[in-house]
């Protein structure tokens, strides 16, 4: 649209010299207005609960926009853990999408453009970071921001994934990283992460700065809680978002069962992490937060309020070891075998479609946040299916952290190939193997990313 009105413009004034070179009157189109610039963010961010004109747009303008329609847009300063600026052109854009009951709700993404010319179209990565954290302050979109204190506040884990959103740039990649909990901090509500996750895809190849049009290859990515982001998105786009060209999709360090996660986490130290996602689960799904208000008990019910305000590191210390079952109340036992909590687990839990695009998926034989056995399962489940298309690898020598920074680079290498246009793999395929990182060309890519990485700290273009 921009160019079409730039050389409109070029025509009216070569219209208008001819005329007057020949010596008439031949009238001349007044120049269409130029495209309104988009504004810039203000140079101290302001976190989303002091944003509310931007991150909770007014409810009419919402409803009548439709799932991923631009909302508004505005140019932002990116750095690594809000200190060192990275010489990349970066939006933030305000966008619709849809809660699990349906309705209309606001949604922030932010996009990343490199230096450098790409082949058009220009590819694109949505990753999904894994925010596990209860208060619009951890958001990515705030967390990545120049001069942001959330890195300082307890949101630890964005700013040092981010390093994989950079990777992608590094490749001439545009990059989308949506703020997939909602306006609601609903932290491991999943299948409200997928919705947004698409929408976020929709709006940032709809946003014409970032040149990503409708066609171009999408692959999406994300570890930890946002893989539970991602492989909704992966199991949800056929039916929520089939026009989207997603073409491979990877996701490491998968819960795909939530009521597993609880179980493997009661009275250990990821506890505090676990009730967390509990808490986020009341933000999305009413009745269960009916649920949890009825039967939570004194202690439950102030390290709820407690938590509320905090990001994951923050909110993970908070009491760990605590038996989670023994906050409620409940005369029928377990309260796993509470009809709302089962309705719950049922809700979020993955393995109930086929993705219809290739998968690489992978996980740390002994993770100890996410249960080995439910990955296992969840990659069972899809390969049961002829259509099914997965290659899944299980890492010996790791445990969850480990193994995001050892099979990282291994999906990216893969989700390359998938953007390149070269086929998976067909079938589905289970590799243990000692490390990930002992992959062919694993380590040499890792090395050039960390190199790349390390150059943009000192002002070197990304991508260029």
């Amino acid at each position: 649209m921009w160019k079409s009105r730039a050389l409109r413009r070029t025509a009216a004034v070569l219209v208008g010299m001819s005329a007057i070179l020949a010596g008439t009157t031949t009238a001349v189109a007044e120049p269409e207005p130029a495209a309104p610039a988009i504004p810039a963010a203000p140079l101290v961010p302001l976190p989303p609960e002091f944003d509310p004109a931007f991150y909770r747009p007014a409810a009419d303008v919402i409803a009548n926009t439709q799932p991923g329609g631009l909302i508004a847009a505005r140019q932002v300063n990116v750095a690594n853990f809000g200190i060192i600026p990275l010489n990349v052109d970066a939006w933030q854009v305000s966008y619709r999408s849809n809660n699990t009951a349906g309705q209309p709700i606001p949604a922030v993404a932010t996009v990343l453009k490199p230096r450098g010319v790409a082949p058009e179209p220009r590819k694109l990565l949505s990753v999904q970071i894994a925010e596990d954290s209860l208060a619009g302050y951890c958001a990515p979109s705030y967390a990545l921001q120049h001069l942001s204190v959330a890195a300082f506040a307890g949101q630890i884990v964005a700013p040092a994934e981010f390093i994989f959103a950079q990777a992608a740039l590094q490749q001439g990649w545009a990059v989308v990283i949506p703020d997939h909990q909602g306006p609601n901090s609903a932290y491991a509500a999943g299948p409200l992460a997928g919705r947004i996750t698409l929408d976020g895809i929709r709006a940032a190849t709809a946003f014409e700065p970032l040149g990503v049009g409708a066609q171009a290859p999408v692959g999406m990515y994300g570890y930890s809680g946002g893989a539970l982001a991602t492989q909704h998105a992966a199991e949800l786009k056929q039916s929520y978002a089939p026009e989207l060209n997603v073409v491979a999709s990877a996701t490491g360090g998968n819960g795909p069962d939530l009521g597993a996660a609880l179980n493997m986490a009661n009275n250990q130290a990821t506890a505090g992490l676990v009730l967390a996602a509990v808490i986020g689960l009341t933000r999305e799904y009413p009745y269960f937060a009916e649920y949890i208000d009825r039967n939570i008990d004194p202690l439950g019910r102030a390290l709820m309020i407690a938590k509320n305000p905090l990001c994951v590191q923050y909110q993970s210390m908070l009491l760990p070891f605590i038996d989670l079952k023994g906050l409620l109340w409940s005369a029928a036992g377990d309260p796993m075998r509470n009809p709302a909590v089962q309705r719950v687990m049922e809700e979020t839990r993955l393995g109930k479609t086929v993705p219809d695009m290739p998968m690489f998926i992978w996980h740390s034989r002994w993770d100890e946040i996410l249960p080995l056995g439910s990955a296992n399962q969840m990659v069972d489940t899809y390969c049961a299916d002829p259509r099914a298309n997965v290659q899944y690898t299980r890492d010996w020598a790791s445990e969850h952290i480990v193994a995001e920074v050892s099979g990282g680079p291994a999906a990216l290498l893969w989700l390359r190939d998938r953007l390149n246009g070269v086929p998976a793999q067909p079938g589905c395929s289970t590799t243990d193997v000692a490390s990930m990182a002992a992959a062919p060309g694993v380590l040499p890519y890792a090395g050039s990313v960390l190199g790349e990485t390390v150059m943009s700290l000192f002002g070197k273009p990304i991508g260029s």
